[in-house]
């Protein structure tokens, strides 16, 4: 029987493993889906709350275990796992609460001798397949809101975090939800890429890499369904003259190694102002110097491994490559005893003398880098930050609210930052522009994706 493997990047050995989903099975989960959406669909908005926020008590009752399971699993320090489950939680509530707006009913007026009114209806089967370097978080934007708005839900996960599907499982049991309204499969990413074909399944929300999300476009272009891809990042961040510093250092660098780098909104490079660049540069190398890397499951770790050796390699290549074409490395790698060449264990890095000609600075890294580079004025800041092909969001360190929106508006991206970074607010959408997808998630905007509207035209009997 094939099994699919989760390889901690801890220490290497097989953390889980489970067998892969055979087709019968996979069978019997998506028709379970569709029998049991047509009755939840018949459910009120108050019931489907009650279920959602059962589901969140469960999952907070198992949040340490949890927490543990993700640092092995992903490698992100345990002082900090526990935490994504209660931001879970407190994320899945919020979009609970924000149901009744985003799916109520739009009346376009009076006219006379009829009733006229727009609803929201759920499409039916969402099947989502989610990614493990945020494994509760990415997961929640869709589900939580899936169900809220009538649908029934099949989640995917990634291989490393597939005991996260499980966890949701069990908290979705604890809360007595029907069966079949939420249900996961431990399938590869080929049978899921397949399964975007079937006429079962009424919208996909895929989150991972540009190249995968390609190619879940393409397996569903042949149907008219809906398609949610959130992809790439290559997230700037710009230091204005009049930012305040220390905040800027703090949020910036924690921005870019927070989780080991390995966010799709986390900083990748930074533009800072020829005044304060200088000083910047200094304070950033200070701090990063400061990072404890090593084994995640210390409570003294605040930098864990990256997800696997080949990342680490892929990234390794990446800093070497700018290197060898100017770049200087600030961060001496032998000062953090845990880096090792070869494993997951990779030391943070500052590169400065870089350019958009570099990968370091244009292509996706997912890792503990980030290049910094001198610019003049704000035109030649949003010249460089609009210089990419991905656009999740931006982040302006400044004082100036005026000017902070007036460059804001000129960036190419889905959510401009002001003072800080690497964040998501639910009551906002989130949503990229170019290579980082289409559709968007989160806030009762949310729920259009999740949703299609229903017209009603009745004629009134005289």
């Amino acid at each position: 029987m094939s099994m699919q493997q989760t390889i901690s990047p801890v220490d290497g050995s097989v953390y889980v493993e489970r067998p892969y989903a055979e087709t019968r099975h996979i069978d019997a989960v998506f028709d379970r889906a569709v029998k049991a959406q047509i009755s939840w669909a018949l459910t009120t908005l108050e019931q489907r709350a009650e279920y959602c926020h059962r589901f969140c008590d469960a999952l907070l009752r198992h949040a340490d275990e949890i927490g543990l399971e993700i640092s092995w699993s992903m490698g992100r320090p345990i002082s900090q796992t526990p935490n994504e489950v209660r931001s879970c939680a407190e994320r899945a509530r919020f979009m609970i609460d924000e149901a009744p707006a985003g799916l109520a009913a739009y009346d376009p007026g009076p006219k006379p001798g009829f009733k006229r009114y727009i609803k929201r209806i759920p499409l039916g089967v969402v099947f989502v397949i989610a990614p493990w370097n945020y494994p509760l978080l990415t997961t929640v934007n869709s589900v939580i809101p899936a169900i809220m708005a009538g649908n029934a839900v099949v989640l995917k996960h990634a291989a490393q975090t597939q005991l996260c599907a499980e966890r949701f499982a069990q908290a979705f049991e604890e809360a007595g939800l029907p069966e079949g309204v939420f249900q996961y499969l431990h399938i590869s990413g080929a049978t899921a890429e397949q399964l975007v074909k079937d006429t079962r399944i009424a919208h996909i929300n895929f989150t991972g890499s540009v190249p995968v999300g390609h190619a879940v476009q393409r397996a569903a272009a042949d149907r008219f369904i809906s398609v949610g891809l959130e992809l790439g990042g290559k997230d700037p961040g710009y230091v204005r003259a009049d930012a305040d510093l220390n905040h800027a250092v703090e949020t910036l660098i924690d921005g870019a190694f927070f989780n080991a780098g390995q966010c799709c909104c986390g900083i990748e490079r930074i533009y800072a102002h020829e005044s304060v660049y200088n000083e910047f540069i200094e304070r950033a190398v200070a701090l990063t110097n400061t990072y404890r890397l090593g084994d995640p499951i210390r409570q003294d770790t605040n930098l864990g491994p990256v997800v696997s050796a080949k990342a680490a390699g892929f990234i390794r290549g990446q800093v070497d490559e700018a290197i060898g074409q100017g770049a200087r490395a600030l961060i001496d790698p032998a000062s953090f005893a845990a880096n090792k060449t070869g494993t997951p264990y990779l030391a943070p890095q500052i590169l400065v003398d870089v350019d958009h000609s570099m990968r370091v600075m244009s292509e996706e890294t997912f890792g503990p880098i980030v290049g910094i580079m001198k610019v003049k004025n704000d035109a030649q800041a949003i010249e460089l930050m609009n210089d990419s092909v991905y656009g999740l969001t931006a982040a302006i360190f400044s004082r100036d609210l005026a000017a902070a929106e007036t460059i804001g508006d000129q960036l190419e991206t889905g959510t401009v930052f002001l003072n800080r970074c690497d964040a998501l607010d639910p009551a906002l959408p989130w949503v990229g522009v170019k290579d980082t997808g289409r559709g968007h998630t989160l806030s009762r905007w949310g729920f259009e994706t999740l949703t299609r509207p229903k017209s009603y035209h009745l004629k009134l009997a005289e």
